[in-house]
């Protein structure tokens, strides 16, 4: 009743067409039901252009659908149909959900941690977030200390904070300064650090100033 009712409605909402498991089926970009795997049929599996992209378990109202994200991942691991590898697991994502909450875990690192989200990413989110290394920019931060000349000194403690926040797995994080001081400066130049690794891998000559 949870799945019809209120997960079905959920990935529709986000752009999912449902589908069916049938045996020896090429999938293009679906959710399908029941996808058979070793472990178990998964409630759904979210396919983006024919490539597996995350299990979705799915649970009754009253259960927190945090405590059965580890169903899904056995079912990640139970995958065999695709050639994704990330230590035990087969497949990048995870999700749970009981309809009202949706929890998501992202297994391409083993530091990863879940967290709730406010709905289920589209297929253009998901391919999207398949297609970034966060490895790159984990490499490049610490090894490119913040030297941005603009940045008065409590601004680059505030920048440095943050980093050392992402590098430590965080999602969340409050950043306070008082009013005039430059959030709004600190928060783009936070960003614009972010962005170097992408631009310079992508061979970008003209560079972005802040």
């Amino acid at each position: 009743t949870t799945r019809v009712q209120l997960v079905d409605k959920a990935l529709q909402a986000a752009g999912w067409s449902l589908v069916n498991f049938a045996r020896g089926k090429n999938y293009d970009t679906a959710a399908v039901k029941e996808y058979e795997t070793a472990q178990g049929p998964a409630d759904y599996l979210l396919f983006v252009d024919g490539i597996a992209m995350a299990v979705v378990e799915a649970k009754r109202v009253g259960l927190d659908p945090q405590n059965v994200l580890s169903q899904a991942k056995r079912y990640a691991r139970g995958y065999e149909d695709g050639s994704y590898s990330f230590g035990e697991y087969h497949l990048p994502f995870v999700f749970s959900s009981n309809g009202t909450k949706i929890w998501f875990e992202d297994l391409r690192e083993a530091s990863s941690r879940s967290r709730q989200v406010a709905r289920f990413h589209t297929p253009q989110g998901l391919s999207d977030m398949l297609g970034r290394d966060s490895s790159t920019w984990k490499e490049w931060l610490p090894q490119n200390p913040n030297a941005h000349a603009g940045l008065r000194p409590y601004q680059k403690d505030a920048t440095e904070a943050i980093e050392a926040a992402l590098l430590a797995g965080k999602q969340r994080m409050l950043l306070a300064m008082a009013t005039g001081t430059g959030k709004t400066f600190v928060a783009v130049s936070a960003i614009h650090r972010g962005l170097q690794p992408e631009i310079q891998a992508r061979g970008h000559a003209r560079r972005i100033q802040v």
